[in-house]
């Protein structure tokens, strides 16, 4: 089912809310995806992995799929043109695509590794707004969740594209909050911590081959960080965004909310 335990978690999500959500068919989106659906919401969800947009689309054949790469502006100048024509318009938008980026010394990433990181992780959610921000306008206000990380509030040695991206995120939600606040549009950030999954996995392997530590020490190294001492998980993510798309969240903007068991330093 689509969560954990297969029930809804928060009552009162307007029928038929139509959301859209990048990097929604794998990971952390599509775990909100399976969420706000189970609520009732209408998703149209965009991947660069065509694999996982199939077994999205046979899972929800009543929603949409498109394979798309969010930091290409033709990509979703396009994406939203079909998004408005199925959903008649949009209520929720959930900035979530993003890539891990290199793990290295400032001088040894190479440039066009810091481009990538950059060109997905920040500008890649100011072209979804840059495009969604008419639509939300017109349907009278909504929402809009971007996703963070607690990268954006700590320092990240060796991650610095990372980190300087989601720092990026937490300043364009700012904004973002000031200038569509008026419009009735909400826009806050989520920052995830440790979550569990392939994606983490591969960041702490890389860590751990980086400084010649077996993995199971260097992620215990990382949940030594954790006040809680464990991971995340993306029904947890997926669990805050459901909140900030509900009538509970309605007075909740400009704000960076942290999903992460207390992540105390990186």
């Amino acid at each position: 089912m689509a969560t954990p335990t297969g029930r809804k978690i928060i009552d009162g999500i307007k029928p038929g809310l139509r959301v859209f959500i990048s990097a929604g068919a794998s990971g952390i989106g599509r775990a909100i995806a399976d969420m706000l659906i189970l609520h009732g919401a209408k998703v149209f969800i965009c991947d660069v992995a065509q694999g996982p947009l199939n077994d999205f689309q046979k899972e929800y054949p009543g929603h949409s799929a498109v394979l798309a790469d969010v930091s290409s502006e033709g990509d979703m100048a396009r994406v939203f043109a079909d998004a408005k024509a199925v959903l008649g318009g949009l209520d929720g938008l959930i900035n979530n695509a993003g890539v891990a980026g290199p793990t290295g010394a400032v001088e040894e990433i190479a440039i066009a590794d810091w481009r990538r990181c950059i060109d997905v992780c920040l500008t890649g959610q100011f072209l979804c707004a840059h495009f969604a921000a008419p639509m939300l306008k017109e349907a009278g206000g909504g929402a809009i969740v971007n996703m963070s990380s607690v990268a954006g509030r700590h320092g990240y040695a060796f991650r610095t594209p990372y980190a300087a991206a989601k720092f990026g995120v937490i300043g364009l939600t700012q904004s973002l909050a000031k200038e569509l606040g008026p419009h009735n549009i909400r826009v806050n950030a989520i920052l995830p911590g440790i979550v569990e999954g392939p994606r983490m996995e591969a960041v702490i392997r890389a860590r751990a081959e980086q400084l010649g530590l077996p993995y199971d020490e260097m992620a215990e190294r990382y949940l030594e960080k954790v006040s809680l001492r464990r991971m995340v998980t993306p029904h947890d993510v997926a669990a805050m965004v459901t909140f900030l798309l509900s009538p509970m969240g309605d007075n909740l903007s400009g704000q960076s909310l942290g999903v992460d068991g207390n992540v105390e330093t990186l």
